[in-house]
């Protein structure tokens, strides 16, 4: 479970409902059918008609990157990077293909391979590229697809408000009922508004930031798979990946290899 959706969700949610209970609302003031029926249902509908059925049938597999906490331990990748590299120089390329069965990325595996099949420098560059455009194309659909939720959600909030105005208008007649009536029509502005910010446009961002360090640890993997194919000195080869590293993590590397020089 990513601890960080869950403590969002939960503080959005309790500091939108915590201000308005505070103010003497009720739960019952806030759950109307008909509000939600217009604003869900009108922006699940938007979304369905701005992609395709394959696009959409990605949805669950995004929901589960959502709330599900991957980590990226980009250090390990890199210390298997440089062992492998010192290996490579010291028993040969070759030697390498023992070892593919014990690689837990299978990005790194298939890097290896192409360079112990002697694959052109040039075309491994290529093709692992090629892999990584892959996959950035197949994360954009799911940071699309909340983000057009995010987008559609406040507009239909408006339609449904207007849609109750309308209704309003006609019992204008009965002016007891006119307060209440108001008060309904205008929940669908704050359902379409309140779920593109608390839901749809947040789950879009952490889609994009997610996809963002699998693509970096993908980069670094490039980098080092080329470095090793090129013959690299194992040592520069560490450098070199240092700089793909996050902040945080480049000043623990940092430490690490400060304490491994003293002992």
């Amino acid at each position: 479970m990513d601890i960080a959706t869950l403590i969002g969700l939960l503080v959005g949610f309790g500091g939108l409902l915590g201000g308005f209970f505070l103010e003497g609302g009720t739960m019952r003031m806030l759950l109307v059918e008909t509000a939600a029926l217009i604003v869900f249902g009108g922006t699940i509908g938007a979304v369905i008609l701005s992609f395709t059925m394959e696009e959409i049938k990605t949805v669950p597999y995004f929901l589960k990157v959502i709330f599900t906490d991957k980590k990226i331990d980009y250090l390990t990748v890199l210390d298997s990077l440089v062992e492998t590299a010192d290996k490579a120089r010291r028993e040969g390329l070759l030697s390498l293909e023992s070892q593919l069965g014990e690689i837990g990325n299978p990005f790194l595996a298939r890097g290896l391979q192409l360079v112990i099949d002697g694959t052109d420098p040039e075309l491994t560059r290529n093709m692992l590229e090629m892999e990584i455009e892959a996959y950035e194309k197949k994360e954009k659909v799911g940071f699309e697809v909340f983000m057009s939720a995010g987008g559609f959600a406040p507009t239909m909030g408006i339609i449904g408000t207007v849609m109750g105005l309308v209704h309003v208008l006609s019992s204008i007649s009965e002016p007891d009922k006119l307060s209440g009536a108001i008060a309904v029509a205008f929940l669908a502005t704050l359902y379409g508004v309140g779920s593109a910010n608390v839901l749809w446009i947040p789950f879009a961002t952490k889609i994009k930031g997610k996809s963002e360090k699998e693509v970096l640890l993908m980069e670094l993997v490039l980098e080092g798979i080329l470095s090793i194919q090129a013959g690299e000195n194992p040592r520069v080869i560490r450098e070199k990946l240092m700089t793909f590293l996050p902040p945080q993590t480049r000043e623990a590397a940092a430490e690490q290899q400060q304490a491994q020089a003293r002992m």
